[in-house]
């Protein structure tokens, strides 16, 4: 029987059907958590939920297609996921999206105008829709996952950094709206960010068996992070940033 700070918590996973969604499918359903998952990607969403379901007999996983690029569309998987399993404990933000150039002066805007869609509006809607269930929640955490280069940006990653950073900003301003609420005896909800330089999974490395992919993350190990910002109270990670990889 898992007793762990997961066992019987609701946990929703925004981009769930990309591979560190699976991840982290899998790694909440092993913890006891009742997983909601949500993607753009009605078919891979399927597959990521089966897998998990598959991988822990017994464990309750189930699949939401949502627009979380429409507020309205996210308030109600939020409030949807509430009525369903009378509770919200948990967001893990994993919708990302890149997109580079060859140097600053080549940046493409339209570039910007997607990954602001992606890395920024979506952290957005998700927080706004599900703030006030974490705050209801003995352990409402929101984690995001962030890059480095939104510390130390690049030429050619202008657009992709400022986005980062931007998404940053924005969850750390949700981490002050828990610290307020949690008055004097300090923030029972948490919303941390995770950092990393970059994800590496199993068909990445079959696809390129020679790569050494130097301090990338692999979608495992930041599963185990994402669960384990349970595993401390909500004063010790809200607010943080909580680096896998080193500072720049």
């Amino acid at each position: 029987m898992n007793n762990g700070p997961l066992n019987g918590a609701v946990v929703a996973v925004a981009g769930a059907a990309g591979p560190a969604g699976r991840a982290a499918l899998l790694r909440l359903a092993e913890a006891g958590a009742v997983v909601v998952g949500a993607d753009a990607d009605a078919e891979r969403l399927a597959e990521a939920v089966d897998a998990a379901r598959y991988a822990h007999g017994g464990a309750t996983v189930t699949g939401d297609t949502v627009d979380l690029l429409d507020l309205q569309a996210t308030r109600d998987w939020a409030e949807r996921t509430q009525k369903d399993f009378g509770r919200i404990d948990g967001l893990v933000h994993l919708v990302g999206g890149w997109r580079g150039s060859t140097s600053f002066p080549e940046t493409d805007l339209a570039d910007w105008e997607l990954l602001e869609k992606l890395l920024i509006k979506t952290v957005q809607h998700t927080s706004l829709a599900f703030h006030d269930g974490l705050l209801r929640s003995d352990r409402g955490r929101f984690v995001l996952v962030s890059q480095s280069g939104a510390h130390k940006p690049t030429a050619n990653n202008a657009a992709y950094n400022a986005g980062k950073a931007a998404a940053e900003a924005w969850t750390l301003a949700l981490g002050d709206s828990f610290r307020k609420a949690g008055g004097e005896d300090g923030p029972t909800a948490a919303a941390a960010i995770l950092v990393i330089k970059a994800l590496v999974h199993d068909a990445m490395r079959a696809e390129r068996p020679n790569a050494k992919f130097a301090g990338f993350t692999d979608v495992t190990e930041l599963a185990d992070a994402i669960a384990g910002v349970w595993d401390k109270p909500a004063q010790e990670v809200n607010g943080q940033r909580l680096w896998l990889t080193p500072k720049p």
